[in-house]
């Protein structure tokens, strides 16, 4: 099975490209190699038996009986092999009614080959053009292989990606065997192994062993992740350590690689504003070229120049006006900025949403989840004269360690984050709507809220009393670790900013972003987020329906905005704003709401996206810059201005610019693979 079939299977029906330069005939870089050889070999006898060139190079060529026919004969193989291909994108162009760069390079050598014969023929005065012509097909086919290439290299992260998914995978059968089988044949519910080093062939849940799983081809985060019984695997990571045993739950083209797949495959084919415009100065550049070989010809004829140095004119001038560079300029920046995107966790749904970040004026951020964790944390601990921080929070996770209550786990998970070892406790007693009490090191200690203080006539003391105020001000739950009727520590829980979010809005804020901050919570829970962040603007209270009306108010302060949310409650929010940003998905490409999808919970990730859309436009002004700067000089040049100061350009130097500058605005376009994310 080839390459492109296995690709096809694994990930279901990808879209083709739809820009315009794409319409050329089958082309591969493979294909053009092997013409552009042969018919450089072919090339090599005509330039030879030339007599232009033997009179310009001032030599004898070798002759025998039938050497007269040796250029026209070999160049119109070259003609019909190496040029069939632009004959053949030309019709098609012609046929869809979209004239452009293949219409232009097919009539310049149809008209070359043409003249040539009617002059080979007796019919004409004139010397005929097989050098030129044989060397203008082999030129223009050398520059087509070297932008082949390019453009492979551009589409090649969706090869890469698809070559994550093995083809076969070892199945445990029902009784304990192990078979290899193709990927195909799995079933839902299959158990799998997967020995370290080797890719993982399906998403599933692990139901035994446990290891650290390459996961940065899904979300560009380098540092495996440990993963025991229970932890969702995907396909396309990498076992890094340990053997798997993976239940299976997808394949193929289900699987969550083969979806991002997709959507980097969808992104690479939807077309920008600034490729329609594009594709609109491409078709207008082919209709001048066509009008100013016309002029050209007439011109040069009327000056009294002869047919043949007048048709040599022509096909310059439709060969150096090809608006090929032009064609190329943004497809192939939209491939790479998509691609690039992909590899650092940043998944473009919408083409638009990427071209538009680089105009944002206000970033919005939903609160729970998004700049926070979502769960609780303690975040601020004060303690009595004769207890340490660390501690007491070893005492009150000890405590709450088989608590489910939130609260509890939040302590408990904090503990963890510090690496705080956890205590046996005995004599735990749930003491009901106050907390717990239990024994730790022989020690009796009770844990719960203002409620237990109450109750019990607990007192605080100064050292804890002003602290527990501050964090009851700032929306944060007090809760008291007690021993003998003495509060020893105080806890203020809430629900935690993340490390990044800090980071996120100073970053915005250095673009010359203001950030917005949109959230159910009270307004002193959301003012002391927003005065521990640095955040602009605050939204507190909001329900979930009303949040979309928030983003139309700062809309109609003629600001483009970008929603941040978790791609499901914010639903209408990411909908309604310029542009919505999906955070948090993981490798969960099924959100619908937004058009750029994070893959990590990094709100780092917002100010790389302007990054990206910024260095994209940059890339596309350049190209289009030089694309459109050099047909204004060359197309006067090909025509033959300078002609009376002994500067004219013949087809094959023609060609020679051509794909120069094709290949000058791909190798820009590889330069944006070079921005630091």
């Amino acid at each position: 099975m080839s390459s492109d079939r296995q690709s096809r299977d694994r990930t279901g029906d990808q879209p083709d490209n739809g820009d315009a330069h794409d319409n050329h005939d089958e082309h591969s870089p493979a294909r053009f190699r092997r013409k552009f050889w042969l018919s450089l070999l072919l090339t090599i006898p005509v330039l030879y038996w030339s007599a232009h060139i033997q009179s310009l190079l001032a030599y004898e060529a070798v002759d025998f009986p039938g050497t007269r026919w040796i250029p026209a004969t070999l160049a119109t193989g070259v003609f019909f092999y190496g040029g069939w291909v632009f004959l053949h994108g030309a019709w098609r162009e012609l046929r869809d009614r979209q004239p452009g760069m293949m219409t232009l390079i097919g009539l310049a050598t149809l008209v070359a080959f043409l003249f040539s014969w009617i002059v080979e023929l007796g019919l004409v005065d004139a010397n005929a053009l097989w050098w030129e012509l044989a060397t203008l097909v082999t030129i223009m086919l050398l520059g087509h292989w070297v932008e082949m290439r390019s453009i492979a290299q551009a589409h090649g992260t969706l090869e890469e990606m698809a070559k994550l998914l093995p083809d076969k995978a070892t199945r445990i059968t029902g009784n304990g065997e192990e078979e290899e089988v193709a990927v195909d044949e799995l079933e839902a519910g299959d158990l799998v192994l997967v020995r370290p080093g080797e890719n993982i062939p399906v998403d599933g849940v692990l139901c035994e062993g446990q290891g650290a799983v390459d996961e940065s081809t899904i979300t560009g985060e380098s540092t495996p992740v440990e993963k025991s019984p229970g932890d969702e695997v995907v396909a396309g990571t990498t076992n890094g350590e340990g053997s798997l045993r993976i239940e299976l739950k997808a394949r193929g083209a289900d699987t969550r690689l083969a979806g991002i797949m997709r959507l980097v495959a969808d992104a690479q084919a939807a077309k920008s504003g600034a490729q329609h415009l594009a594709d609109r100065a491409a078709g207008l550049l082919t209709a001048v070229a066509v009008g100013a070989g016309l002029v050209t010809l007439a011109a040069w004829l009327v000056a009294g120049a002869t047919i043949d140095f007048a048709v040599i004119r022509v096909v310059t001038v439709l060969v150096i006006a090809c608006p090929h560079a032009l064609g190329l300029a943004i497809p192939l920046v939209v491939a790479i900025s998509t691609t690039l995107g992909a590899r650092n966790g940043l998944l473009v749904r919408d083409r638009r949403g990427l071209e538009e970040a680089r105009n944002l004026d206000v970033v919005v951020f939903d609160k729970t989840g998004t700049l926070t964790l979502g769960e609780f944390r303690v975040v601020a601990i004060a303690t009595g004269e004769d207890t340490n921080e660390e501690d007491a929070l070893r005492i009150a996770a000890s405590m709450e360690r088989e608590s489910e209550h939130p609260i509890a786990r939040g302590i408990v998970a904090s503990a963890r984050d510090k690496d705080i070892e956890l205590d046996s406790v005995t004599d735990f007693e749930s003491i009901t709507g106050q907390g717990v009490a239990a024994c730790v090191d022989g020690t009796a200690f009770q844990l719960g809220g203002a409620s237990l203080l109450e109750s019990h006539d607990v007192t605080t003391g100064e050292r804890l009393e002003q602290p527990a105020k501050d964090a009851a001000e700032h929306g944060q739950t007090p809760i008291y670790l007690v021993r003998d009727g003495t509060a020893v520590a105080m806890f203020a829980v809430a629900d935690a900013i993340r490390e990044e979010s800090r980071a996120a809005i100073d970053e915005l804020h250095d673009r010359g972003l203001r950030v917005a901050m949109l959230t159910g919570d009270a307004q002193a829970v959301a003012g002391a987020v927003a005065d521990e962040l640095g955040i602009d603007t605050v939204f507190a209270g909001v329900l979930p329906e009303d949040k979309a009306d928030r983003i139309r108010e700062l809309q109609r302060g003629d600001c483009k905005v970008a929603m941040v949310g978790d791609g499901i409650n914010d639903a209408p929010a990411l909908a309604t704003a310029d542009i919505g940003i999906a955070i948090g998905a993981g490798t969960d490409v099924a959100v619908e709401a937004g058009h750029i999808v994070l893959v990590r919970s990094d709100p780092r990730d917002v100010p790389r996206i302007i990054d990206l859309s910024r260095a994209t436009y940059r890339k596309m002004l350049q190209n289009l810059a030089w694309a459109a700067g050099y047909n204004v000089v060359a197309i006067p040049l090909a025509a033959g201005v300078l002609a009376a100061w002994g500067v004219l350009l013949s087809p094959a130097v023609g060609a020679v610019l051509m794909s120069a500058s094709t290949v000058i605005v791909a190798i820009n376009a590889q330069l944006l693979r070079r921005t630091a994310l």
